[in-house]
């Protein structure tokens, strides 16, 4: 993690700053701080205290 300070000289720079760092993180690890950033909302708010995550299924058919 970069824990660096930076100086921008308008919103806009700090947006475009923001927006390439995201982008350069790879999928997964996005979506895995949207879900962080979730569960730590309903946390806040004291409506949730464990919320269970996606279930992925997966299923295999053999054709003949």
């Amino acid at each position: 993690m970069d824990k660096s300070i930076r100086k921008f000289s308008s919103l806009d720079a700090m947006k475009a700053e923001e927006y390439r760092y995201w982008q350069s993180v790879p999928a997964s690890e996005r979506l895995q701080a949207v879900w962080d950033i979730t569960l730590e909302s309903y946390r806040l708010r004291g409506e949730i205290q464990d919320v269970p995550r996606l279930q992925r299924t997966l299923v295999r058919i053999q054709r003949p």
